[in-house]
């Protein structure tokens, strides 16, 4: 590897959003509240045993159907148009991108979500993503929506982070996923990973990139006063930073984030210097031998 990888790992929604994605477009459409949907959403999945993610995929296929709105994928993507960001994010990618080239480092994003990959993809920043993990539904062959093709929840999200640790990107490929892989063969260390979530749904993957050597941050809406969940957050050690969730330039979370760069290409090219150094010596006692 010529240069280090950097991977900065995403939540969607009040991570880089406001609010969740569906709010903008896609439940106004059904001439409905947030509230209204949300609540008939957790109701349907507690009557019956279901995981949020997947009731809330079946209330939109139903609802849909019951307001005689097609539920295309192209109707999803479009949602994406109208989602509004924190400030600064409409540059981030670009600045934080331009600071690794600056110093060797290649810088990729990643959303691990449990909203809906057909939004990401439509929004304004989906195309700065080398992969979105996310809920997808599956559609038919007269093009609506029938079932959930990937449902993500806060613990199955851990599993992308192994996806992107060993370069297995396909979620169909399990095979080489669970395949054991040397440290030396992973294509981005975990050490080089920093997830960036909002809460407590977050904590499985903020708590796995920290224990293998990486870094999290947690991130509190910038218009609202620090919530006391974010200081739990902190206080027990779940992350390593909690910042406002302002993108802009020069703020302390890019500071941060461009520290955590520079120390990984630090880390990196220390580490080649002293593969390089044990290969020299192993070539000088080879030839001594002979």
């Amino acid at each position: 590897m010529e240069q280090p990888i950097f991977a900065i790992m995403y939540d969607f929604d009040r991570t880089l959003s406001p609010r969740d994605m569906q709010e903008y477009q896609f439940i106004p459409s059904l001439d409905m509240t947030p509230a209204e949907f949300w609540s008939l959403a957790n109701d349907f999945g507690r009557r019956n045993n279901m995981d949020n993610v997947l009731a809330y995929m079946y209330m939109m296929i139903l609802m849909s159907r019951e307001k005689g709105v097609p539920l295309t994928r192209d109707r999803v993507v479009d949602c994406g148009k109208s989602i509004a960001f924190f400030p600064g994010l409409d540059s981030w990618f670009d600045r934080i991108n331009a600071y690794g080239s600056s110093i060797g480092v290649t810088v990729e994003h990643y959303v691990l979500s449990s909203g809906l990959k057909e939004i990401v993809e439509g929004s304004p920043v989906g195309g700065y993503f080398k992969m979105i993990y996310a809920s997808e539904f599956l559609y038919g062959d007269d093009g609506l929506a029938v079932f959930p093709k990937s449902a993500v929840n806060y613990t199955s999200k851990t599993q992308f982070i192994y996806r992107i640790n060993k370069g297995v990107f396909d979620p169909a490929n399990d095979r080489d996923l669970n395949r054991s892989t040397p440290e030396s063969d992973r294509r981005v260390r975990f050490k080089d990973m920093l997830y960036i979530g909002d809460g407590l749904s977050d904590v499985p993957c903020m708590k796995m990139v920290k224990a293998y050597g990486g870094s999290s941050i947690a991130v509190y809406n910038c218009n609202g006063q620090r919530p006391a969940e974010a200081e739990d957050l902190l206080r027990h050690g779940r992350v390593d930073f909690l910042f406002p969730s302002d993108y802009s330039a020069d703020t302390a979370l890019e500071r941060t984030v461009r520290d955590l760069i520079r120390r990984s290409e630090i880390d990196f090219r220390l580490a080649r210097e002293n593969a390089n150094q044990r290969t020299d010596v192993e070539d000088r006692q080879y030839s001594v031998f002979f």
